[in-house]
């Protein structure tokens, strides 16, 4: 049997700094510059061109990680409710379309971008969705046609649910991401918008403790071990 390659084989730098700038860059709303700047401080002295090739390179690495072991950890339980919801993102002055599916915890179960919003979108994102995550007991919706048209298709149209609140949670769940846009000043093309919201979402569902629902102690226990599953990543 052979041994796993070792991602950091071919660098110089140590993969404690490597995963630090991963982190400060996908996790935080900064710049490319700004990570530079902060490091800098740190005693690091790296360029914000190897940020941004470090992030490419690493994140989806990281994220795939991430995502295999919450899936691993998650697959006896059953997401009894999905809150899906769509948003749009400006690329070159074009209006394209994030659509994104939350559970009942607010854990971000699915991201994919479109140009369009309608019934073929929808379908596609949904059986993406299913594919990965299984069934799921009921799924909130807002008023948009297309999930209706879609759910209708795939034979789940039951399942739905729609409310003028119900949907808060999928809603909320943009806002980091919007913050993290603002700060990358937008995206330039579709497949790099597509990368960066699935990265973003492993990285988020795995550093959220949800601190406004636990007491101080146990948010640094939850924030202790989430750190130290973090700096065994890709090991």
């Amino acid at each position: 049997m052979t041994m796993p390659t070792n991602p950091f084989r071919c660098f110089n730098s140590s993969p404690e700094v490597i995963r630090l700038v991963v982190m400060m860059y996908v996790r935080f709303p900064l710049s490319l510059r700004n990570v530079e700047d902060l490091l800098f401080e740190r005693g690091i002295d790296i360029c914000h061109e190897t940020v941004r090739f470090w992030w490419n390179r690493f994140g989806p690495l990281f994220a795939a990680e991430i995502r295999r072991q919450r899936q691993c950890r998650m697959r006896g339980f059953r997401h009894w409710r999905w809150h899906v919801d769509e948003v749009f993102v400006k690329i070159n002055g074009e209006r394209h379309y994030l659509w994104r599916a939350v559970d009942h915890e607010g854990e971000i179960l699915e991201s994919y971008v479109t140009k369009k919003r309608d019934k073929v979108a929808a379908l596609a994102f949904l059986k993406k969705a299913l594919k990965r995550h299984g069934r799921a007991e009921t799924i909130v919706t807002d008023g948009l046609r297309s999930y209706p048209a879609a759910m209708r298709k795939l034979g789940n149209l039951d399942r739905r649910e729609m409310g003028r609140w119900k949907n808060n949670r999928a809603e909320n769940s943009h806002l980091p991401f919007r913050r993290r846009e603002r700060a990358m000043l937008r995206f330039r093309r579709m497949k790099s918008l597509q990368k960066f919201v699935s990265v973003h979402a492993s990285f988020h569902n795995h550093f959220n403790q949800q601190r406004n629902l636990v007491d101080r102690q146990t948010y640094k226990l939850r924030r202790s071990a989430a750190l130290a599953e973090w700096q065994s990543l890709a090991v």
